[in-house]
C-alpha cells in the first residue's frame, strides 16, 4: 500500500491549504523516465492532416451486426487506423525503422503499441505482428487489452518492444495535439475527436465528420516527405476503405 503524507501549505490570503504527497509507482516512474528520454534524444517534428470519416462510418454501420455476430466483438475505428497504419508502414518502411548507434534498423514486422487507460494512468501495451491480422484479430486484441487495463493487469512486459504507436486522445475530447514519441520507436500517430465540420465536397459545402490526425516523428531518421506521404496513406485508407480491405 502506498504511503500518503499530507501537510498544510500557507495561503497568500489567509488560512491554510492542504498538500498531499503520493509516491510514484514503478510503472509511472518508468513512463516518466522514457518520456523525458524521448524529449532529450529525438529530433521531434509533427505533421498534420484531416480525414473525412464518412465512408468508414457508413461501412462500419452496414457490417456491424454481422461482424459482431460472427466474431463476438464490435467493429471499432481503432482497428481501421491500425490496418491503415500497416499499409502506410509498408509504403514508408523508414517510419517503422529505428536508429541503433550509427545504423538504421528496418523491420519486416509491425508491432503496434496502443495507448489504453488504466486505474494508474495511460499505458501503451503492444499488439504484435499486426501485419498478419484482420480486423477481427485486432478488435479481439484491443478488447483483451481494455479488459486487462480495467483490471490493472497491464505489465511492464506488455509494453516492451513495439515498432510504432497509435494514441487516441479523441476518446477524451481532444481536438488537436502533438504526441510524444514512444522510445525507442521513431514515430507516433495521434488520433483526435471526430466533429462535424464544413467541408468542400465537389462544388458544395457540406457538414462532414472530420478527424484531425498528427504524426510526430524523429527527424534524424524520417524526412518530411516520408512523414507527409505516410499521413496521406492513412487518409486514403480511411476515406476509401476498399484500400485496406483489398490491400491496395
Amino acid at each position: 500500500m502506498q504511503s500518503v503524507t499530507s501537510k498544510k501549505a500557507p495561503s497568500a490570503i489567509g488560512g491554510a491549504r492542504l498538500e498531499t504527497r503520493v509516491p510514484m509507482n514503478r510503472m509511472r516512474q518508468t513512463i516518466s523516465k522514457r518520456l523525458k528520454e524521448s524529449q532529450n534524444t529525438n529530433a521531434s517534428l509533427t505533421t498534420f492532416n484531416e480525414i473525412d470519416l464518412s465512408n468508414i462510418m457508413d461501412a462500419r454501420k452496414s457490417v456491424q451486426d454481422a461482424f459482431t455476430k460472427k466474431h463476438g466483438v464490435k467493429l471499432g475505428f481503432m482497428s481501421a487506423f491500425m490496418k491503415a497504419s500497416v499499409q502506410a508502414l509498408k509504403e514508408q518502411p523508414v517510419v517503422n525503422a529505428v536508429i541503433d548507434g550509427n545504423e538504421m534498423v528496418y523491420r519486416d514486422f509491425v508491432d503496434i503499441s496502443t495507448a489504453v487507460s488504466t486505474p494508474t494512468g495511460l499505458v501503451v501495451p503492444v499488439i504484435r505482428n499486426c501485419q498478419d491480422m484482420g480486423f477481427h484479430d485486432l478488435e479481439k486484441n484491443l478488447a483483451d487489452l481494455a479488459k486487462r487495463a480495467r483490471e490493472g493487469k497491464i505489465t511492464i512486459e506488455d509494453m516492451a518492444g513495439g515498432t510504432f504507436t497509435i494514441t487516441n486522445g479523441g476518446v477524451f475530447g481532444s481536438m488537436m495535439g502533438t504526441p510524444i514519441i514512444n522510445m525507442p520507436q521513431s514515430a507516433i500517430l495521434g488520433m483526435h475527436a471526430t466533429k462535424l465540420r464544413p467541408t468542400v465536397v465537389g462544388s458544395q459545402i457540406l457538414a462532414r465528420p472530420i478527424m484531425y490526425v498528427a504524426l510526430t516523428y524523429d527527424h534524424r531518421i524520417i524526412d518530411g516527405r516520408e512523414a507527409v506521404l505516410f499521413l496521406r496513406k492513412i487518409k486514403e485508407c480511411i476515406e476509401e476503405p476498399k484500400t485496406i480491405l483489398f490491400d491496395l
